[in-house]
């Protein structure tokens, strides 16, 4: 039995330590070294093998190695083999920490003081507080809720949005389709944590940008597949919203000479708003592989008819 590490090498070459200490009964491969592949039992991935099932016919579970699994291409992959998400106390840790900032640089005008400092110019600005920045998020998973969380401290009045019933302390909670134009309507500051799916992609569109308050501001940390980059972009030129902070993109790395590399009012960030670390991670996916070899339940077993 072995454990094969298919991501980025200088993090596998983390894991392959952590492994050494923590279960050296267990053979560590990082790709492309793979040892013998019918001793491969457990895969880590971002990008699962295409020839999965033939090259690696022994294999028990697979790992996203990150909290999304929207890159997975199922029909690649048996449909007897769990796929787990990546769910560790770092993830949630830094994604809390990328929001926050984000949200308080917008409330606190730090991009428009920021300009001012360019231009040489000493003007002060009135300040809200933060009663008045009414925060919305869409996606109540374990990033979402932890955002909220933390937000809510702040003071700001805070709503979630999701496809299933949610009730948390201190928090408006909405459900369903029929109830997202109430939940847009009272979003000041949008961010997006949602997985994307067949259902959620392409959400953060036209529509959507219209149905918030005037000058509403969108914070993207989901996927680059959520958003309607060119609906983004007329929401800007009208005045709809007034800035967008993007982690994510379509196409990532974002390609030279795009419109958002050099948008006055675009904050843009490489996909680095989370990243798994690897001690928790490995720490989380050794222990879903005991409790696999005992028949317990898998902590973040994908659901495929969802996709997440």
């Amino acid at each position: 039995m072995s454990f094969l590490y298919k991501a980025d090498p200088v993090r596998g070459a983390e894991w392959a330590r952590l492994f050494a200490e923590q279960a050296p009964d267990i053979p560590f491969h990082c790709w492309p070294d793979y040892g013998a592949a019918e001793q491969v039992r457990y895969l880590a991935a971002w990008l699962p093998p295409e020839n999965l099932a033939s090259q690696f016919p022994n294999v028990e579970v697979v790992f996203s190695v990150g909290a999304g699994i929207d890159q997975f291409d199922f029909s690649l992959l048996p449909p007897d083999i769990p796929v787990v998400r990546m769910i560790e106390p770092g993830i949630a840790v830094g994604m809390v920490e990328y929001v926050t900032h984000a949200v308080l640089a917008i409330h606190r005008q730090s991009h428009l003081y920021a300009r001012l400092q360019r231009e040489q110019r000493w003007q002060e600005h009135p300040i809200k507080p933060a009663a008045s920045c009414r925060i919305g998020v869409l996606g109540l998973g374990v990033m979402g809720q932890s955002v909220l969380s933390k937000l809510r401290d702040f003071g700001f009045p805070c709503a979630g949005w999701s496809r299933s019933a949610h009730a948390l302390d201190g928090v408006d909670c909405y459900a369903g389709e029929d109830a997202l134009p109430a939940f847009l309507a009272r979003s000041d500051i949008l961010i997006c944590l949602l997985p994307l799916t067949q259902h959620t992609r392409g959400i953060l569109n036209r529509k959507l940008f219209n149905a918030l308050p005037a000058g509403a501001a969108v914070i993207n940390v989901g996927r680059g597949g959520h958003l309607d980059e060119a609906a983004l972009l007329e929401a800007l030129a009208s005045g709809q919203l007034s800035s967008a902070t993007l982690d994510v993109c379509e196409i990532e790395p974002l390609p030279a000479g795009h419109p958002f590399w050099e948008h006055p009012n675009i904050v843009l960030t490489p996909h680095i708003a989370s990243m798994t670390q690897p001690a928790s991670a490995v720490e989380v996916v050794l222990d879903n592989i005991r409790r696999h070899q005992s028949g317990q339940p898998l902590i973040g077993l994908v659901d495929r008819s969802l996709g997440y």
